[in-house]
């Protein structure tokens, strides 16, 4: 995919989204030895960093398959939903290098989510490159594919310790719906926000 380099409001974008490929590999393998986690809920910076060591081209197979299992923080293994993944790219540094991850999912024909599911959108950046607006615009463009694949809505989760996440997503046009708790991702309460697409 190339890198999107407008949001929907006509700025100039300082991130591109790209699906995860052979090129951003050893950036991103980095990344994870150095403890990042492209998963919010739980830490895969080892099992992933051991499948790409064994097939670093079936690991991006893998990320990218449609229906792969995954597993949920309490161990239930459950059929990965549609999805979207895309890796955030710096427009704005030299060699337009890794910044984070996120991801879009969804159900067909539907804007609800399986009760597994936190929400439609996830994502991290790498600690080095937080604090710089990434996040805002990597948001913005995947709600942009989210229009795409003819989704009215999204919902997204935060702690309510992250405030800069929940920036992120206020900036975005989220709206505060409640605190919950999910007990597949343990007992500590997320806050649910919704954006209206249409």
């Amino acid at each position: 995919m190339t890198a999107a380099t407008q949001n929907r409001g006509g700025r100039e974008a300082r991130v591109g989204l790209r699906q995860p490929s052979r090129m951003l590999l050893p950036a991103y393998a980095a990344a994870l030895r150095d403890g990042w986690s492209p998963n919010n809920s739980r830490d895969v910076s080892g099992e992933y960093l051991v499948r790409i060591e064994q097939d670093p081209d079936e690991f991006i197979a893998w990320l990218l398959r449609p229906g792969e299992m995954i597993r949920l923080p309490d161990g239930l293994e459950v059929r990965r939903l549609p999805d979207r993944l895309r890796w955030i790219v710096a427009l704005d540094q030299p060699g337009e290098p890794l910044v984070g991850s996120i991801s879009l999912r969804w159900q067909e024909g539907t804007t609800l989510l399986p009760e597994h599911v936190l929400g439609h959108i996830g994502y991290t950046l790498l600690p080095a490159h937080r604090g710089r607006g990434y996040g805002t615009q990597a948001l913005a463009l995947i709600l942009d594919e989210a229009r795409d694949v003819g989704l009215t809505q999204v919902e997204i989760t935060c702690d309510p310790d992250n405030h800069a996440s929940r920036r992120v997503i206020e900036k975005n046009g989220g709206v505060f719906v409640e605190s919950f708790v999910n007990p597949r991702y343990g007992t500590e309460p997320h806050l649910r926000f919704l954006i209206r697409l249409d």
